[in-house]
């Protein structure tokens, strides 16, 4: 062992001062700028080192489930007017009278002249109503000329019924396909739910869009709905509800609706169409009398939901509030009808309401059950199954 020497004792002394000194007075060090020691920087781990567990990040709640529309064990109440989200006042006078706010309301357009206006579904969302789109492949334009010179009906019905520019095997050609796709598009960015109850009364021969007029052909019709909506798929359109509405059939001379049934994988809800007070149903026929045959047909191929989604009556035989107070009896008791949409247009007969204080008692007083007393709004779902 070597000697300590005087010198050597002076350095270590001194090299032990010094560590002291700066233990005491040097500052505390500071991480990230904070004060408490701990970093807002990220920690860069030394080579070699495990990696240190990312922080979990916090889960989000679950969204609750859509509540459907209508809710189980009701069903809505529709009306159909002349102008439409256009111009409010007959459905005004509809909701007065009624004393009833409708949940849906039903307007047309034609693929002649009518492109996508997002104004009108927001007209009719923002009063709190489904928008239910008639979307027509026609030029109405024929029919309200041959109309105004008071034509007979029959005839009527062969005018308009022929325009071959509508043919369905143009549509299923695509000719008409940037019309369709811009609509989709439209669709789409409304960001809420609307139906479209496309070709309707397909099953007779008074549009040119049914089998058995304007040239077209078997299996066409089927096949036109079908290009719409796959167009509609590929467009990214998630948001329509889709109506298939063939008319109330009064006798055995209409086409079997099967054969113009697109299938379940194309349809939403099931509309039919049927009136109290014309042509084959003057005399007094019920509720059950007009839709109980065709609602039979339909369970033969189809389980969608049923929606009534045109329909009025007559006062031809001084029964018009009678028939609205069976009808609205007869109701509850077809469980799988979500809806009933009212015709309130004065044309070839008066349909309305409104039409003397019998009728809109009648329909005031049916319509005040709590099975129609809910509304709409647009974070509700369409209900498309049917309750077991």
């Amino acid at each position: 062992m070597r000697r300590l020497t005087a010198a050597r004792a002076v350095l270590v002394l001194t090299g032990a001062l010094l560590l002291t000194y700066a233990a005491a007075v040097a500052p505390t060090p500071m991480f990230g700028d904070r004060e408490d020691g701990r970093s807002d920087r990220p920690v860069t781990a030394e080579p070699g080192s495990p990696p240190r567990p990312a922080k979990a990040e916090p889960e989000e709640s679950p969204r609750p489930a859509a509540e459907p529309f209508p809710p189980a064990g009701k069903a809505f109440i529709g009306v159909m007017t002349d102008k439409g989200p256009h111009d409010f006042a007959v459905l005004d006078a509809f909701t007065a009278a009624a004393k009833h706010q409708p949940q849906v309301l039903l307007f047309s357009a034609s693929w002649n002249v009518d492109t996508f206006d997002r104004t009108l579904f927001d007209r009719i969302s923002n009063r709190g109503m489904l928008p239910m789109l008639g979307w027509e492949p026609w030029d109405h334009r024929v029919d309200r000329a041959a109309r105004e010179k008071k034509l007979p009906t029959r005839e009527i019905d062969q005018i308009r019924s022929h325009q071959p520019a509508y043919r369905l095997s143009r549509i299923t050609a695509g000719d008409f396909d940037p019309y369709l796709r811009s609509w989709a598009e439209g669709i789409r960015s409304l960001g809420y739910p609307v139906a479209i109850r496309l070709a309707h009364e397909m099953n007779g021969d008074w549009y040119p869009w049914s089998e058995a007029s304007n040239g077209n052909r078997p299996g066409e019709y089927v096949r036109a709905w079908r290009h719409v909506h796959d167009l509609f798929r590929a467009a990214g359109v998630t948001n329509v509800t889709w109506v298939w509405s063939p008319n109330a059939s009064w006798d055995g001379s209409l086409p079997k609706l099967s054969g113009l049934y697109p299938g379940d994988d194309y349809v939403d809800w099931v509309g039919i169409t049927g009136y109290y007070g014309i042509g084959a149903y003057t005399e007094y026929r019920s509720f059950d009398a007009i839709f109980g045959p065709t609602i039979t047909e339909i369970r033969a191929f189809s389980g969608k939901p049923l929606v009534i989604t045109e329909t009025g009556a007559s006062d031809a035989t001084g029964r018009k509030a009678e028939w609205i107070t069976e009808a609205f009896r007869a109701l509850p008791r077809h469980r799988d009808i979500l809806g009933l949409i009212w015709f309130e247009v004065d044309k070839e007969l008066d349909w309305r309401i409104v039409s003397s204080p019998a009728v809109t008692r009648a329909f005031a007083t049916a319509v005040a059950d709590a099975r129609y007393r809910f509304s709409w709004s647009p974070e509700l779902l369409p209900r498309t199954k049917l309750d077991n």
